[in-house]
């Protein structure tokens, strides 16, 4: 009986250890660094960070939570050395506040230092670009638009080409047929010019 006892102590024991050296391993990950909000619209951001050189880490967390309000947005992914997120689906004019952890194969490191920013509205940022200021966006939109109207000239000088085209074919033909119907004329008018009298003979005039 001594003896079960005794190995169920130290097996718990030796679960016990193992806890603590995870727990202990786990808490020497250095939590991420320089994290930071880039590209912020109205319903997007993207969160970068730094990691200690060294630190064996395998994935991230990340927390994102409105200002005032406690429901959380929990993002992890794994099996990446990527040190960016995408935050999407976001309110225009409104705070959020962003925790970044490391993952390794202990656990997680401790929450990075949080971050506060607000995403814009949509007027706001219209009114903030400036007007040289052009997105890929608006530079491939204005190639389809370029490409459609050059599809469009080509195509209607394709069709003034077949039309003047066949002005040309019809205005040769007339100009050919033009001595032939001069010549029917002229024979026309000398056949009439000339009357035919039944006798033969000339009309005299009577004194």
């Amino acid at each position: 009986m001594w003896g079960i006892k005794g190995s169920c102590a130290a097996l718990l024991l030796l679960f016990l250890a193992y806890i603590s050296v995870s727990s202990v391993y786990a808490d020497s990950l250095s939590a991420p660094l320089n994290v930071t909000i880039k590209a912020l619209e109205g319903n997007s951001a993207i969160v970068t960070w730094d990691i200690l050189e060294g630190d064996p880490v395998i994935g991230f967390a990340i927390t994102q939570q409105k200002k005032d309000v406690r429901m959380l947005r929990f993002i992890q992914e794994v099996n990446t050395t990527t040190r960016s997120c995408a935050l999407w689906d976001l309110e225009e004019d409104t705070e959020y506040i962003v925790h970044v952890q490391s993952i390794s194969m202990s656990g997680t490191s401790p929450l990075s230092e949080p971050v506060l920013f607000r995403t814009p509205k949509e007027s706001e940022k219209l009114a903030s670009k400036s007007p040289d200021e052009v997105t890929m966006e608006e530079v491939g939109q204005a190639a389809q638009l370029r490409a459609g109207e050059l599809i469009i000239i080509v195509v209607v000088l394709v069709m003034w080409a077949g039309v003047i085209a066949l002005f040309c074919r019809q205005y040769d033909i007339i100009k050919d047929n033009e001595p032939n119907n001069n010549k029917d004329k002229a024979k026309n008018s000398s056949e009439c010019s000339t009357p035919e009298h039944p006798t033969g003979g000339l009309l005299r005039s009577k004194v």
